[in-house]
């Protein structure tokens, strides 16, 4: 899983970065072109883990943000538990972005045996420093629950791919692998070696140059990871998948052009994303797909060719779709729900017309929401940026593409409608000339709502501030249950119980004191 790759930063989808070893993978294995993620990180993250959509995990608003005590749901069992449970070994390398308040949130209570990587949504590809805001940052790069401080320095992508490297020399062959690398890149900050910049010193564009080469360093890194698993032994019985987690951001090096919209948005750019299959055990290599895909089918799809079968699977949402890849079957999945998000509009800005006239009686057409069905693609309420943003917008592009960036369509507007077979561009809003269509997408939205369970959107936690925990991002939460639980192995110190709800108090002062003087920091610029 590749980190806010856009639709058209790879080579085979016409870039002008270079990216030979994922064109070749893709071109001799089966190129998803229907294939959706999620807007956002953690989002597309949870239900590649679960096999659910997020409004059946509580997850349906935005991030989890670093200092928000919440994380994927402790009760819902995971891709990696299921296949330990199947006798895989299972492996994490790379960015989790999946909550860490509690130690049983961190990926090694999730099912991994091993895990190096980051905690938190993003930081510095070298120093492994995290900020979330400007007053909380600290180290981020765990091997295992220990904070990796002897890391530093290394190149995140370099480092992962030595690690994976490693896992696979050390595997035992006689059991399955399941191994799953989240690269950091190519995530904000934009950073990247030298060598790997050298070969963009043409393009004028700074973000530009500095994102393209941090694909060339995923392109290597993917090449690296296959030419081990071919040395190793394990390449013919193998299966790769590789996925952005979202669309690339516009305004950070990404282009999804021709597609509308970028990172963060329900529109095809957002969430329509670079993906393919690559196996010898494919029984059609060299073909493109355009069956309808989703990221939470690789939950129940890895499951099945692992040999697993889920006593229940009326709880996911996902669906098995490696006959509609491998062979061209018919694909079981017929639409998608992309989102339901009740926390987008804020407290008190209930208008009725949004009920009763946009939405026909049927649904708040004012609350972010996102479905395709079939051919057809449903969005209401504010669904982010749905501007284009062609490559004329990095330096030397066609000048014809002028006047096509911005369109006003979303001004007062509350609900779009697209035949995305037809128009994948999303450039023809049929809201008004389809309203039949329109109300049964507006039905299935209200019956999916029905099943939702209420969204998780604490507060950010003061205590979450690495500075109160050694400058480390690292769970903050049980620290006190911890403590009690020592004190049967101290009997004769009564006292330690005391001092550790004592320091406790000291570390939520030193919090409030800090978060008072962050807020009086950031009033006084505006004086």
């Amino acid at each position: 899983m590749v980190d806010d790759q856009g639709y058209n930063d790879i080579g085979y989808h016409g870039s002008e970065i270079y990216t030979p070893v994922l064109d070749q993978l893709a071109g001799e294995g089966v190129k998803l072109e229907n294939y959706y993620v999620q807007p956002i990180c953690s989002p597309s993250r949870s239900q590649l883990m679960t096999g659910r959509y997020q409004i059946h995990t509580g997850l349906q608003h935005s991030i989890i943000r670093a200092r928000q005590p919440l994380c994927l749901p402790p009760n819902i069992p995971t891709l990696p538990e299921r296949l330990r449970q199947a006798g895989y070994s299972t492996h994490m390398v790379g960015k989790w972005h999946l909550g860490f308040c509690r130690p049983e949130c961190l990926p090694t209570s999730r099912g991994f045996q091993s895990f190096l990587g980051s905690l938190t949504g993003s930081g510095d590809h070298f120093s492994f420093q995290s900020c979330d805001g400007t007053e909380a940052c600290g180290f981020d790069l765990h091997d295992g629950e220990r904070p990796a401080w002897e890391l530093s320095g290394n190149y995140s992508t370099r480092l992962y791919t030595e690690r994976v490297k490693e896992i696979l020399r050390g595997h035992d062959q006689k059991t399955p692998l399941f191994l799953y690398v989240a690269l950091q890149a190519v995530h904000t900050p934009l950073q990247a070696p030298g060598h790997l910049l050298r070969r963009y010193q043409t393009l004028g564009n700074r973000p530009r140059r500095h994102y393209a080469a941090m694909v060339s360093g995923v392109d290597e890194s993917v090449g690296e990871i296959v030419s081990e698993l071919r040395e190793r032994g394990y390449y013919n019985n193998s299966v790769l998948i590789y996925s952005s987690d979202n669309g690339g951001q516009p305004l950070s090096g990404g282009c999804n052009w021709p597609l509308r919209g970028g990172k963060g948005s329900y529109w095809e750019g957002g969430v329509r994303a670079v993906g393919f299959v690559h196996s010898p055990l494919l029984k059609r290599k060299g073909v493109v797909s355009q069956a309808l895909i989703h990221v939470s089918d690789w939950y129940p799809t890895l499951l099945s060719l692992a040999g697993y079968r889920e006593s229940d699977s009326s709880h996911l949402d996902g669906q098995d779709v490696w006959d509609a890849i491998s062979s061209g079957l018919p694909c079981p999945r017929t639409e998608i729900l992309f989102n339901i998000d009740p926390v987008s509009r804020k407290h008190g800005e209930v208008d009725p017309r949004l009920l009763d006239l946009n939405g026909f009686g049927i649904w708040d057409t004012g609350v972010r929401a996102a479905i395709r069905a079939g051919d057809w693609k449903l969005l209401t309420g504010n669904v982010g940026d749905g501007d284009w943003f062609p490559p004329q917008t990095m330096p030397g592009g066609p000048q014809q593409w002028q006047g096509m960036e911005k369109r006003r369509d979303q001004r007062g507007k509350s609900v779009w409608l697209f035949n995305v077979t037809a128009d994948p561009y999303e450039r023809a809003d049929l809201a008004e000339a389809r309203p039949e269509v329109v109300k049964v997408l507006l039905t299935r939205l209200a019956e999916y709502n029905r099943t939702a369970v209420p969204p998780r959107n604490p507060p950010d936690d003061p205590m979450a501030d690495p500075q109160l925990h050694g400058g480390v991002w690292t769970p903050w939460l049980g620290q006190e249950e911890a403590g009690d639980e020592g004190d049967d192995e101290e009997p004769d110190n009564p006292s330690r119980k005391a001092r550790s709800k004592s320091t406790c108090r000291v570390c939520k002062l030193r919090a409030l004191f800090k978060k008072v003087g962050s807020r009086m920091q950031r009033a006084a610029l505006f004086l």
